[in-house]
């Protein structure tokens, strides 16, 4: 019986969700694994919408728990950083001791997104941490994403896959995603 892959990220928002989904889908078959995505769920109707949304998320976190692992799309998505949604599902994962693999389609790490957040103005405050203008530090690791989230998927021998895909193709690139496939191929065939 083939592992199970939740595939996590913020595909589903977007207006070809569908077609994104079904390709990654048709990607994780091909690597010999069964892919589970939140995109495939049917949510019964509820009363009100605080309701549906916490039938979402009952759903999505019964989803996690009956998978062996995740790939979480970590490029960033509505401002600097991770979706949130995604990013608590690699978390649920990593501390369920799952496989874990992470990509994006952002070169660029996140203390270079964030200067660019900053538009540049970033300083060595005298206490030797960089600052933006409104005294905030930043994280200044060289990771993809905020340090719990890269550290958490390198600490536990999970693949991180960086790849600089075209604007139009930020959440379609399906480069990155492949990579960590190849990844979970390797580390559960040795």
């Amino acid at each position: 019986m083939p592992l199970k892959l939740y595939l996590a990220g913020p595909e589903v928002f977007l207006p070809n969700a569908r077609e994104v989904l079904d390709a990654k889908a048709a990607m994780t078959r091909a690597y010999g694994f069964e892919p589970i995505c939140p995109g495939d769920i049917f949510i019964e109707p509820a009363p009100t919408l605080h309701e549906f949304g916490l039938k979402i998320s009952a759903v999505d976190e019964g989803m996690m728990n009956a998978t062996d692992g995740v790939i979480a799309n970590l490029t960033p998505f509505r401002g600097i950083a991770a979706d949130p949604g995604t990013a608590f599902e690699l978390g649920y994962m990593c501390a369920q001791g799952k496989l874990v693999a992470a990509y994006t389609n952002i070169a660029d790490n996140h203390f270079v997104r964030t200067s660019a957040f900053y538009q540049g103005e970033v300083r060595e405050a005298q206490d030797g941490r960089k600052r933006g203008p409104d005294g905030l530090s930043l994280e200044n690791f060289d990771m993809i994403e905020n340090l719990m989230l890269h550290g958490g998927v390198e600490r536990r021998g999970g693949h991180i896959a960086v790849h600089a895909a075209s604007a139009d193709a930020l959440y379609t690139d399906l480069t990155g995603f492949e990579q960590c496939l190849k990844a979970l191929q390797q580390k559960t065939r040795a």
